[in-house]
């Protein structure tokens, strides 16, 4: 296990009713589907963190951010700890695009009650604190 806790950024972007999913491959998670996010940089606000991972990993411009809550994550197999800080983006316009295609395979919508599995950690960990938080 690493000596240090991360700080990681979640983005639940909604549009129409459905959420903004992505198929991880690479460090951790693989093959599980998360929301957009990411790392936080020293001296970056959480809100500037969700919007530049947004447009990196999607090219999606958010209109608006606000907190929705946090995780505490424990990769086991992976040897990780995380806390994850999860934020509601807003953005109506454009399709998301894989900008990132060494770490996600894809970016889909899905109905908050129909969730593809498995779930990455973080997610999971949200809809067992909160079932209903996404709808």
């Amino acid at each position: 296990m690493q000596s240090v806790v991360r700080v990681g950024v979640a983005v639940v972007i909604k549009r129409q009713g459905k959420l903004l999913l992505g198929e991880r491959i690479g460090a951790h998670g693989a093959h599980t589907w998360a929301t957009p996010g990411g790392h936080l940089e020293v001296g970056e606000s959480i809100e500037q963190c969700a919007r530049r991972e947004v447009l990196e990993e999607t090219g999606l411009e958010l209109t608006q951010v606000t907190p929705m809550g946090y995780t505490n994550d424990v990769f086991e197999s992976e040897g990780k700890h995380y806390i994850t800080l999860f934020m509601q983006g807003e953005c109506e316009q454009g399709e998301p695009q894989l900008l990132e295609p060494n770490k996600c395979v894809q970016w889909r919508w899905f109905s908050p009650n129909a969730l593809p599995a498995p779930l990455f950690l973080s997610l999971h960990n949200l809809l067992v604190q909160d079932p209903s938080g996404l709808d």
